[in-house]
């Protein structure tokens, strides 16, 4: 038996803590704590190294960050700080290698990196504002709608679902003797097909995987270097079940996930959730599980393995179980932001290619982010 503690987030005024447990022969899902927090509080982090501070915003008009620590049980402190986002309605945060926490502003297009002292618990406000603005482009009726930060080497990847951009950011300096004073500047940016929305990105072995929220498509491309936009599209695909429903759909991607390479999981499949914003399938929206096969050859494509519905409406975030003794990677949580589904805990069996619902707990209806304690 082993036991793993789980913070999740979601539009309310708290984080919930669950406890679940496997066992060989059955699970449980026990919904532990509230934490109050402020409003939506939607995407959590964790501090890179000190695991005990965790981050969220409040995804609202006003954006704000909030820190915490997590006490021994698995619940949450009151806040111990608050800053702004200085945007609208932030849906994701990405706690940085260099102890500084980054934001996006999905609903005016910016982004800002906030520094911390006192380990990761404090925003250090008196430091810099590092912050930009993404422009809009007028000629094309097109505004900046920035999803997701992620970290790849010195740079941050920013997806524009408004833009079908995405864009490559780094810090630099203000001036050239002012090394501790630093501004955000786009160095490059990867185009993406015409009204396919890039949401969320995931960079595994040398290739850079998309999922377009308009398209419903994963896209995979290799990775350019600066400052060159000239990745190949290697593969594209729907992501759309076959047997969706043919009236009232209204689809959008959602999260991707690549688990790392195992002895236990040695293929890397790609995990992908469907978001189904019109009449609901009362199976509920799918988990589609990719395979790359081919690689580094002409025929190198994606292939679908396998469609998996799951019970929940519109899965926005899929969190892949901490790799280890303890085997935590051969579970895959899961949430919808709408409808009664509950938090799910999926079991990756046959090898990875298909996902096996072992435990439901219907106690919140959704959440949409999750953080392994």
């Amino acid at each position: 038996m082993v036991s793993w503690r789980i913070l999740a987030g979601g539009y309310d005024a708290f984080i919930a803590t669950y406890l679940f447990t496997a066992t060989a022969n059955s699970s449980s899902l026990e919904l532990w704590a509230k934490s109050a927090t402020g409003q939506n509080p939607t995407w959590l982090a964790r501090h890179p190294e000190n695991h005990s501070i965790i981050y969220t915003v409040n995804e609202q008009g006003n954006g704000l960050l909030q820190s915490f620590l997590v006490n021994p049980a698995g619940s949450l402190s009151v806040a111990l700080n608050t800053t702004n986002s200085l945007g609208a309605n932030p849906q994701y945060i990405a706690a940085l290698s260099n102890g500084k926490i980054g934001i996006v502003n999905t609903s005016t297009g910016s982004a800002r990196v906030i520094n911390t002292t006192d380990s990761g618990a404090t925003f250090n406000v008196t430091a810099p504002v590092e912050y930009i603005q993404f422009p809009a482009d007028v000629k094309q009726d097109e505004t900046s709608n920035p999803s997701m930060i992620l970290e790849y080497g010195n740079e941050l990847w920013i997806p524009d679902t408004g833009r079908d951009i995405i864009w490559r950011v780094i810090e630099e300096p203000v001036g050239p003797n002012i090394t501790d004073i630093l501004k955000l500047n786009i160095t490059g940016n990867i185009t993406q097909p015409k009204k396919s929305g890039p949401r969320h990105i995931a960079i595994f072995e040398d290739r850079l995987y998309t999922i377009q929220e308009k398209s419903s498509t994963l896209m995979v491309q290799t990775v350019p270097k600066l400052p060159e936009d000239n990745s190949t599209i290697l593969s594209r695909t729907t992501i759309i079940p076959d047997d969706a429903p043919r009236y009232g759909a209204d689809w959008a991607g959602g999260a991707i996930v690549i688990p790392p390479r195992t002895d236990k999981f040695p293929t890397p499949y790609i995990y992908v959730s469907n978001r189904n914003l019109g009449v609901p399938d009362e199976r509920g929206d799918t988990i589609a599980i990719f395979e790359l096969v081919n690689k580094d050859t002409e025929d190198e494509e994606l292939k679908l393995v396998k469609q998996v519905f799951t019970g929940l409406n519109q899965i926005r975030v899929l969190s892949v179980g901490p790799a280890g003794e303890d085997g935590g990677d051969e579970f895959i949580l899961a949430s919808g932001q709408t409808g009664q589904g509950g938090v799910v805990v999926f079991q990756r069996v046959d090898d990875g290619r298909d996902l096996k619902e072992i435990v439901r707990n219907r106690d919140i209806p959704n959440r949409t982010s999750f953080i392994w304690l």
